[in-house]
């Protein structure tokens, strides 16, 4: 295709959802940076190496998503890669959206168990700052998929500018003017849709309390809630209502200048989603070899799947 989104639709339909005691079935959706997955072909030259790229597929393996969002990820190609290596090794993710922005190494991507009832790509949104125009370098992922009859749901991915300076502007303030973009498309769904069951999802690269998160999550009746994964699959969770206790391990990635730990990939969810979402199961990849893998965690979200 031309627009710079590519995306298929297996034939094959794979397992969704895990089992549970007395019939129910969870749903697992989760969010990986993996880190510049690239092959050789990539414009700037950078390859992952096959170590790395082996990490990932084990990390994703080991969670097993329903529906997975990635971000710096490769061309179609290298996605095609991964999808491939991904089913020899038992993870078989049959519908795929793969959306490339203004980046020329890094895209965003989807893949899912689920099928895919539609897409609506936002791959050229552009803004301006102080008199110049600037655009979305990753762009945004949107889809609706379906989890069961007569059940759906809309996932938004994106990928917000980095901490890393360029000369053209501030970094915090692109990054801010994409946060807004991706609230504009927020509530664009709201409004076209106020039944919507929403989840938002990916990197950021901001903390709780900045601005970006907060323009993100926005403002009642349609602030979204902060499903805010932690280690510990099941242990000592604390409801986001309490952030004095706040006392799990939740940090998704590690800045090697300032040697920190800081949570900046997130899962937000509309309200009306709230009953089904599953805290307990929601949860932080702790994962011994996570830094081959990546320079982030991958972070899981589960839901109580309708029948």
């Amino acid at each position: 295709m031309n627009d710079g989104i590519e995306h298929r639709t297996g034939a094959a339909r794979a397992s969704v959802g895990s089992p549970e005691p007395g019939g129910e079935r969870t749903l697992r959706l989760a969010s990986f940076n993996v880190e510049n997955y690239l092959n050789g072909t990539a414009p700037k030259g950078r390859a992952k190496s096959p170590e790395s790229k082996r990490e990932v597929r084990r990390s994703i393996c080991a969670i097993n998503p329903d529906v997975l969002a990635l971000q710096e990820m490769g061309d179609a190609d290298t996605l095609a890669e991964l999808r491939d290596s991904l089913r020899a090794e038992g993870c078989d993710f049959p519908h795929w959206e793969h959306i490339a922005g203004h980046d020329a190494d890094i895209h965003l991507a989807i893949l899912s168990k689920l099928p895919f009832l539609a897409r609506r790509p936002h791959s050229h949104e552009s803004f301006l700052l102080h008199g110049r125009r600037f655009r979305v370098r990753r762009g945004f992922g949107e889809v609706d998929l379906e989890a069961g009859s007569g059940h759906a749901f809309t996932l938004i991915t994106a990928h917000l500018k980095s901490a890393n300076p360029i000369p053209e502007a501030d970094e915090a303030e692109l990054r801010l003017a994409e946060a807004k973009l991706l609230r504009e498309k927020i509530d664009a769904r709201l409004a076209a849709a106020p039944e919507t069951r929403l989840i938002v999802l990916g990197d950021f690269n901001d903390t709780q309390d900045s601005a970006v998160i907060r323009t993100v999550m926005g403002q009642e009746p349609h602030r979204l809630i902060d499903t805010r994964p932690a280690e510990g699959q099941g242990q000592a969770f604390v409801k986001p209502t309490d952030p004095g206790a706040l006392r799990t391990v939740a940090w998704t990635n590690y800045h090697p200048k300032e040697d920190a730990y800081t949570r900046i990939d997130y899962v937000l969810i509309s309200r009306n989603l709230a009953p089904d979402w599953l805290p307990g199961k929601s949860y932080v990849l702790a994962w011994p070899n996570w830094g081959i893998a990546s320079d982030h965690r991958p972070i899981v979200a589960a839901f109580r799947m309708p029948d």
